[in-house]
């Protein structure tokens, strides 16, 4: 979209409808519509004034006023003033400017605007089936009027864009009625019921419209050929040219603009493609759901009355029987009969039960014990006095036994070391204990640079790699660990027997 310079310009000719005299200014543009519309364009301050008095809220309006008021308007383009001479009688008169005023040409197009939108909500929309043969018959006759002269062209053509906009205009209009937050707060009403059916058959016929017309309307357009449109629209592009207008400049890219617009958006509502789905599916989508709508807040509404007088029924029958009871005591029976114990305890912590019948009464069962607490914040169980008791036998026994324990581990690991080496592939079979503190060792030794380390008792080694990728298997009553045929040497032992030698 390109934005000219007049797209940027505020327009001065509204300003009238928000500023703080609009009270004034809106009845003053009012009155000169009115006589607009009755074609007396020209108006003079005294006229003006005496129309305004007319009206109440107009008590103690002043001439000074009406006269400040209409040179305000005259300033922001809303009227245009001329000076009348011929009725100056004297040099004073001539002097003091008699002036009379008549409307703008925006301010005319400004004030019908808001007639619209104050009639926005009077003026009833409705859906027109007869709307969519209109449109189906005249895209049928649309070739055959080229034949004709330009004029019948472009009056036909503009009678086909009427058709069309008043269906989509009616449509938009009576489905945001249907939308609206008065239209959902009615159909909560019984009221709405009345009526509700005359409403979907409404819908259901302007679906039947749709289902009848669009798909020849749909056939007759993908039937046009691109020489039978551009010919079309260059007759009613020049033939708008032709129109004579008070713009000294036409804009007649936007004139041809407009005529191709309103062919695709014609296109675009009935025809889909590949990519892009139909307006009119939008339609049956949007109509198919009021018409759901409209069904089930009917059908919740019927439900919610039956509910309702089934109850009071019921209600007369419980104050009968309630009305019927010999005493009191019975009526505190039939009572928590029917809407349950006034007053419930719920018991925790109960144990087991003895049965799972649920005919068994609690009576029945064995009894549970429960000890109960105060529940204030201040309450503390008393503490229970004990003397100490003596563990030194218990835990002499289970120290020496950790002792023979690590003894009989040493033992067991100093059992596989042959001559101060650990060699991984002349290990026998061996139990989980003894393989996971032999890979602890490696695994300490693989993690120093030298590839040194100490066991839990402090003797240091050396980790020796395979020169070769030899693999040994190391068996162990768990399963088979495949690894380097790895081998530790213990330097301290190494060391103790070179000197005993010596």
């Amino acid at each position: 979209m390109k934005v000219s310079e007049i797209i940027k310009k505020p327009v001065v000719e509204a300003k009238y409808l928000n500023v703080d005299n609009a009270d004034r200014y809106r009845p003053i543009i009012r009155l000169f519509y009115l006589k607009y519309e009755k074609l007396k364009y020209w108006l003079y301050q005294e006229e003006v004034f005496e129309e305004l008095k007319e009206d109440t809220y107009f008590a103690g309006y002043t001439i000074e006023q009406c006269k400040q008021d209409l040179n305000t308007l005259t300033e922001w383009g809303n009227l245009l003033a001329m000076q009348d001479t011929r009725r100056a009688a004297t040099l004073e008169e001539f002097a003091n400017k008699k002036f009379r005023y008549q409307l703008s040409e925006t301010a005319v197009e400004v004030e019908r605007m808001v007639i619209r939108i104050e009639n926005l909500f009077i003026e009833s929309s409705s859906l027109e089936p007869s709307l969519l043969e209109r449109l189906r018959m005249s895209l049928a006759g649309l070739p055959s009027m080229l034949a004709e002269n330009d004029e019948k062209l472009y009056s036909y053509w503009n009678d086909l864009n009427n058709d069309f906009k008043r269906l989509n205009q009616n449509y938009q209009d009576y489905m945001r009625e249907l939308n609206s937050v008065k239209a959902e707060n009615l159909m909560r009403t019984k009221e709405f019921l009345i009526f509700k059916d005359r409403l979907i058959e409404y819908l259901r016929n302007f679906v039947k419209g749709l289902q009848t017309n669009v798909g020849i309307i749909e056939t007759i357009i993908k039937g046009f050929d691109e020489t039978m449109l551009q010919s079309l629209i260059n007759r009613i592009f020049r033939y708008e040219l032709s129109i004579p207008r008070l713009e000294t400049v036409v804009d007649e890219e936007r004139i041809l603009d407009n005529i191709n617009g309103r062919f695709e958006s014609l296109k675009d509502w009935f025809v889909s493609d590949g990519n892009k789905e139909s307006e009119v599916v939008k339609v049956f989508d949007t109509t198919n759901e009021i018409i759901r709508k409209i069904t089930g807040y009917a059908a919740r509404i019927s439900e919610s009355g039956g509910s309702s007088a089934n109850r009071k029924e019921e209600y007369k029958k419980l104050a009968e029987v309630f009305y019927n009871c010999e005493d009191i005591c019975e009526a505190h029976r039939f009572a928590g009969l029917v809407f349950g114990t006034a007053t419930t305890f719920h018991l925790r912590g109960i144990g087991e039960r003895q049965t799972e019948s649920i005919n068994s009464g609690v009576y029945e069962e064995k009894t549970c014990i429960k000890t109960v607490t105060p529940r204030v914040r201040t309450y503390r169980e008393k503490a229970k006095r004990s003397g100490i008791k003596d563990n030194f036998k218990a835990k002499e026994e289970l120290r020496l036994a950790t002792i023979e324990k690590l003894a009989a581990e040493r033992e067991l690991l100093r059992g596989y070391i042959k001559d101060g080496r650990l060699v991984f592939k002349d290990l026998p079979e061996i139990t989980p204990f003894v393989r996971d503190v032999f890979l602890t060792w490696i695994s300490r030794a693989l993690e120093n640079k030298e590839g040194r380390g100490k066991t839990e008792e402090g003797k240091r080694f050396r980790l020796i790699s395979p020169t070769t990728e030899e693999i040994c298997e190391l068996k162990s009553e768990d399963g088979v660990l495949y690894m380097p045929s790895y081998e530790i040497i213990f330097e301290d032992e190494i060391n103790e027997s070179i000197g005993s030698i010596a």
